[in-house]
């Protein structure tokens, strides 16, 4: 019988091992679910698929070795060591383990027999593995490798290797018993780009078979990588889609004008507009007029002249009987903008106000009572425009430069005042 339970819903409490300080050592990486531990990728893999010669080592190398230990003793020097000689008829090595424990150190005796995995380095008295991972044979016991690459995942504290290999090990078997991950990508889509269904690819990523190349981007763990590197990328898309969607359903006010001064602006201007930037500014001005929030960025190199099409943005928006706020994350950037627009829009009588952590107590409090009587006008500031004492009551634009200084919370505050009018403001990014 199959279990139809999604693996988004599957805690990872249902998996043998993790109890609650398991749980929220997992939690710390975000991972609370079966899905979210079987989209958790190995970083990169060991090979201990072969067994080797002790005689054919080299330093470097990563190998898995098998012998008897011949010596087992504590050496005490500047650091205190557990060394244990093995030997597999080809050679004699060392294994070499500062940190030890009595019990440890009663187990690796003389005469055991012992698999272990490690990189090889030279010692002072020939090849060595420090702290190897380890197992003791039975007598009888036929020497095992893996039969597939092993995974090293990303980590905290607390979690070892050997805890996220029986963990995905758990997870992976669910693939075959439950239908705990739902391909949502169409076969024919599948067929088109050469991809592997979903569960088949996190097993190739997750347990490469034996002589697999990770890197190769035709392997089986390369495929299924470039299956996952899709589905990330088709959700991102799908996300920014749905918030395109929820966008549009918000209500903006319409911003429509005769443009005239839009066009007394650009004909003071000192230099002609580029047709880039014409074109910019056609755009821009055509989303003010819909009643859904626009949400624009406009990038360019430093003297691209952003600026002067943000000022467009603003002016049709002034045009329209709204205010605008522009956000900069320092007081000089804020001070060059407030410069840049007290010279433009100086001869077009258009009202400014400065909002500013360094204003004096009287100055401040004028330009708050002027931002509040709703008047048409563009206000320029830093992190004082979002302050809740600061009241817009006719927000219609936001503008934000370097976007990246400011935090989403902060944007997102500024964006919220102009709820006042019932609707959200547009908003236009430089960056």
């Amino acid at each position: 019988m199959v279990n139809e339970e999604n693996s988004d819903n599957v805690a990872v409490t249902a998996l043998r091992g993790v109890g609650p300080r398991v749980a929220e050592r997992l939690a710390a990486l975000g991972i609370e679910s079966l899905q979210d531990l079987l989209f958790h990728l190995p970083l990169r893999y060991q090979d201990r698929t072969h067994l080797r010669a002790i005689g054919s080592l080299r330093p470097g190398q990563e190998a898995v070795v098998c012998g008897e230990i011949q010596i087992a003793q504590v050496h005490y020097g500047r650091r205190r060591s557990l060394v244990c000689i093995i030997h597999d008829g080809t050679g004699s090595m060392s294994l070499r383990f500062f940190y030890f424990s009595q019990s440890q150190q009663k187990r690796l005796a003389r005469g055991e027999r012992i698999v272990c995995f490690g990189e090889v380095r030279r010692g002072p008295k020939g090849l060595e593995l420090v702290h190897p991972d380890y197992r003791l044979l039975d007598e009888a016991e036929e020497v095992s490798v893996e039969d597939h690459l092993t995974p090293i995942y990303p980590t905290t504290e607390g979690l070892n290797q050997t805890n996220w290999r029986r963990l995905t090990d758990q997870a992976l078997a669910r693939l075959d018993t439950d239908a705990t991950l739902r391909d949502y990508v169409p076969d024919d889509i599948l067929a088109e780009h050469g991809f592997t269904p979903l569960p088949e690819s996190l097993r190739a990523v997750h347990r490469p078979p034996p002589g697999s190349d990770p890197e190769c981007p035709e392997s089986l763990t390369g495929l299924g990588r470039r299956r996952l590197a899709f589905d990330e990328l088709l959700a991102r898309h799908l996300s920014l889609r749905l918030l395109r969607q929820r966008l549009d359903a918000d209500a903006s006010p319409p911003m429509r004008g005769d443009g005239h001064l839009r066009r007394r602006f650009i004909a003071k201007l000192p230099f002609s507009l580029t047709g880039a930037q014409r074109r910019v500014i056609d755009e821009i001005c055509t989303d003010l007029e819909k009643s859904h929030p626009m949400q624009r960025l406009v990038q360019g190199d430093v003297g691209s002249g952003k600026t002067v099409v943000a000022a467009a943005g603003v002016l049709q928006a002034i045009e329209a009987g709204f205010q605008v706020a522009l956000m900069a994350p320092t007081e000089l950037l804020a001070e060059q903008h407030l410069g840049n627009f007290r010279a433009w829009f100086g001869p077009l009588e258009i009202p400014l106000a400065w909002l500013s952590g360094k204003l004096t107590a009287r100055a401040r409090e004028t330009a708050m009572t002027s931002v509040a009587s709703g008047q048409p006008m563009l206000v320029v500031g830093t992190h004082a425009l979002f302050q809740e004492k600061v009241d817009f009551p006719n927000l219609g634009l936001v503008v934000v430069d370097e976007q990246h200084r400011f935090g989403v919370h902060q944007r997102l505050a500024l964006r919220d005042k102009g709820q006042r009018i019932g609707r959200q403001p547009h908003q236009l990014i430089m960056t």
